[in-house]
C-alpha cells in the first residue's frame, strides 16, 4: 500500500514538473508597431515607473524609442550621435551612416538614478537622463559593444564586447562567423574604469546579473551555451559553464521572480525561463518570430515583450 501511494505521488510530481516546462502560457499575442520604415527592436527596457518599453531600432537609425500607449504609439526618446539628423537617419539601415547616426544595441536602467545606459556599436557606452535627448558617451574605443545590464545597488555596469577583431560592418555580412575574442566587461561609475571579467567568448550576447547580485550570466550564441561569472562567494572572480544544449541564447533578462531569468533563444524562437540552478522552468514557443529570430524576451506586468532585429514591431505575449 505504501509503495503504491509513493508511486502515485511520484507520478503527480513528475506531471507537474513536465507541465511547467512544456507550458501553454502566453498564448495571446499583440503587436506594438514601430513607426513606418523602422525595424529592429533588439532591446527592450522599462523604467522604474513601469513605463515603456524603451527600444533600440534599426541598423543605423540611432534612436531609442519609447512606447506611450496605443493612441500615441512609439515616440523619440533619446539618440547617441551628436551629428545625427532626422532627415538623414530616421529609418535608415545603411551601415555607412553608422558613425553619423549611431547604432544603439542594448538598454538597461539604473533604477536608483533613473539613468538609461546604452551600448552603441559605434559610440561605446553612453548614458542619458530620464528626460532623454542626446546621450553622453562615458566609455569608447570598442569594436562592437553589444549587451548590457546595470546592477542598480552598486551602479556597476556589466556589458559585452562582441569582438576585438571585427567591427559591425564585418559582423553584418552574410555568412559571418563570430570569432572567440568576445568579452564580459564591468564599468565602475565611481572610478570610471572598465575591467575585463571574461575573455575568449564567441558570439557573446546580453548579460544579466542575478537578483541577489552574486553572479552574472553571459550567453554565447555561437557556442550555444551560457557562462556564469561569480561576483561574490567562494568562487568570486571565476567563471563556469552554466547551461548548454538550449539552442542559441542571444540575450538574458531577469524574470519577475527572484533568482530566475528569461533567455531569448534566437534561432529556435523560444523564451526559456530558467533558475539559478540551471533548470528550465518554462519553455514558451514564440511562434510569431519563427522566421525572424528572437533577440530579447523581457517580462513586465505578467507579459512577455519580445524583440527581433528583423521585425517592425515588439511582440507582446500574455495569458
Amino acid at each position: 500500500m505504501k509503495t503504491s501511494c509513493l508511486l502515485v505521488v511520484n507520478v503527480i510530481v513528475c506531471f507537474f514538473l513536465v507541465g511547467s516546462v512544456i507550458s501553454n502560457d502566453y498564448k495571446t499575442f499583440n503587436k506594438l508597431s514601430l513607426p513606418p520604415t523602422v525595424t529592429g527592436p533588439e532591446s527592450a527596457a522599462f523604467d522604474l515607473a513601469g513605463e515603456g518599453p524603451y527600444v533600440t531600432v534599426a541598423v543605423s537609425d540611432g534612436r531609442i524609442l519609447k512606447w506611450k500607449g496605443p493612441v500615441i504609439g512609439f515616440v523619440d526618446f533619446a539618440y547617441t550621435s551628436p551629428t545625427r539628423t532626422k532627415e538623414l537617419c530616421d529609418g535608415t539601415n545603411d551601415l555607412v551612416l553608422g558613425p553619423i547616426c549611431g547604432r544603439p544595441v542594448a538598454l538597461s536602467f539604473n533604477y536608483r538614478t533613473s539613468d538609461l545606459y546604452i551600448t552603441d556599436a559605434f559610440f561605446g557606452l553612453l548614458v542619458v537622463g530620464f528626460n532623454g535627448g542626446l546621450a553622453t558617451q562615458i566609455s569608447g574605443g570598442y569594436k562592437y559593444l553589444s549587451g548590457i545590464d546595470v546592477e542598480s545597488y552598486t551602479g556597476n555596469v556589466y556589458m559585452t564586447d562582441a569582438s576585438l577583431t571585427y567591427d559591425i560592418r564585418n559582423m553584418s555580412q552574410p555568412g559571418f562567423k563570430p570569432d572567440s575574442t568576445g568579452r564580459l566587461l564591468k564599468y565602475n561609475p565611481r572610478t570610471q574604469r572598465v575591467v575585463v571579467l571574461i575573455s575568449g567568448l564567441a558570439g557573446v550576447g546580453g548579460p544579466a546579473v542575478s537578483s541577489d547580485r552574486k553572479y552574472v550570466l553571459v550567453p554565447e550564441y555561437a557556442n550555444k551555451k551560457i557562462q556564469r561569472y561569480w561576483l561574490q562567494g567562494p568562487k568570486h572572480s571565476t567563471n563556469e559553464v552554466f547551461m548548454t544544449g538550449i539552442g542559441s541564447p542571444k540575450n538574458i533578462k531577469r524574470a519577475a521572480n527572484d533568482q530566475e531569468f528569461w533567455v531569448a533563444v534566437e534561432k529556435q524562437a523560444q523564451g526559456l525561463r530558467v533558475n539559478g540552478s540551471a533548470m528550465v522552468l518554462q519553455t514558451v514557443p514564440l511562434t510569431k518570430f519563427v522566421n525572424k529570430g528572437v533577440a530579447v524576451v523581457q517580462e513586465m506586468n505578467d507579459a512577455l515583450f519580445v524583440g527581433s532585429s528583423h521585425a517592425d514591431f515588439v511582440g507582446v505575449y500574455t495569458n
